[in-house]
């Protein structure tokens, strides 16, 4: 006998949860790609996408994931041998800095660790120590979907201004787009990167650059542009085919559209309220189940936690028999603990983390908090009584 056999609940930070009227929309024949509505979706596409990240900066649209992505702003502002800080709380910084290595940029990196945000006493120290401004960009994760820190970028820029330092602001914002609160002019932020499988709860497949006017300028002077990834003509294309250089990403974007339709319906303000609440309700269960057990939140302030997922650290092997009890009892998969392995837990067996973004409700979570609940009991791992009714003692206030 198994409790499993229902709908499976993924319960994993992207791709998340995908709504049905996006699955229906892109249930459907493929289109004439010449003419016609596929071009009309595209040009309603762009000024939506532009509210969801807050400015009325270009963005360009690329087949590709989140890595694409990263090789696209790359190669649009930066020649070889320029010098990039790097800003480092996690997994993800790491490895867009590993990626761009043969591209022969300078990345200095400063490391905080996996559990802790951007210090910016750290960051004025390294860029007050840049008297030249050697240092073309300063990049860094809005949120590391690995830790689940949340970084202060406001506070980035602010510190930027301050010390008068040209760099260019490149965030990336794969885990936080349509998530937590995000508002790139408001914020100077000159690119941001993200990608449809999260807060834009479309498939894996379409990847997404805005860039603002210093950005469009320093795109005139990089040597490393290219064909493919060049964001110019995706963004003044003078035919259709030129937006994707090549064919267009026909069911992505059907799906795109009601996405972006459910979020316009819904309301930026709204979506992130909707998160800050969900998230909350999830950051209770675990203080709760932690107060007599080995479980803990990865990161410990709720004001540099991500609203859309939360790392976990549950001692020993307890992460990954966790998620097989809850995955084959309970029919909810849990993400894994990515990046956080040690000498004593290289695999990031005594890790799980739990995906609350995009398409998730009230029950959604309190069905996942439940199974986990469950399974702390059946796999015998220690925790304390009434992270329930913590959760859902959130929730009744919200």
């Amino acid at each position: 006998m198994t409790l499993s056999r229902g709908s499976h609940y993924l319960a994993i930070p992207g791709p998340s949860v995908m709504p049905d009227e996006v699955l229906r929309e892109m249930h459907r024949p493929a289109p004439n790609i010449y003419t016609g509505e596929l071009h009309e979706i595209v040009d309603s596409i762009i000024p939506d996408l532009k509210q969801v990240a807050q400015t009325s900066g270009e963005v360009a649209v690329y087949i590709c994931n989140g890595h694409g992505a990263w090789e696209a702003a790359t190669t649009n502002i930066f020649s070889r041998g320029d010098k990039v800080l790097a800003l480092c709380t996690g997994r993800f910084t790491h490895g867009w800095a590993d990626m761009v290595a043969p591209f022969g940029l300078q990345v200095e990196r400063l490391d905080f660790g996996r559990r802790a945000a951007i210090d910016l006493d750290a960051v004025e120290a390294a860029l007050a120590a840049d008297a030249g401004h050697e240092i073309k960009a300063v990049w860094a994760v809005h949120v590391d979907t690995a830790t689940s820190v949340r970084n202060d970028i406001p506070g980035l820029r602010k510190l930027l201004d301050r010390l008068g330092h040209p760099a260019l602001f490149v965030i990336d914002a794969v885990a936080s787009l349509g998530v937590d609160e995000f508002r790139m002019d408001e914020w100077g932020v000159d690119v941001t990167i993200t990608a449809s499988q999260k807060g834009l709860m479309t498939p894996p497949g379409l990847g997404f650059v805005y860039f603002s006017e210093k950005a469009a300028a320093a795109r005139e002077q990089a040597d490393l542009v290219s064909g493919y990834w060049d964001w110019k003509p995706r963004v003044s294309a003078e035919a259709f085919y030129q937006y994707f250089c090549g064919t267009a990403p026909t069911h992505h974007l059907y799906g795109l559209r009601k996405a972006l339709d459910l979020m316009m319906d819904e309301g930026m303000e709204r979506i992130w309220k909707r998160h800050d609440a969900l998230a909350g309700a999830v950051w209770a269960a675990v203080d709760g189940w932690g107060a007599a057990g080995p479980l803990e939140l990865n990161i410990a302030d709720p004001a540099i936690r991500s609203r859309g997922v939360t790392s976990i650290r549950a001692g020993k092997e307890n992460g990954t028999r966790l998620r097989d009890w809850v995955g084959a009892h309970a029919g909810v998969t849990l993400g894994i603990g990515l990046g956080m392995g040690t000498e004593e837990d290289p695999a990031s067996d005594g890790f799980f983390r739990i995906g609350h973004m995009g398409y998730v409700n009230a029950q959604m979570v309190m069905g996942a908090l439940g199974a986990i609940d469950t399974g702390l009991k059946a796999t015998g791992i220690p925790h304390g009584p009434g992270a329930l009714e913590a959760a859902s003692r959130v929730l009744s206030k919200a």
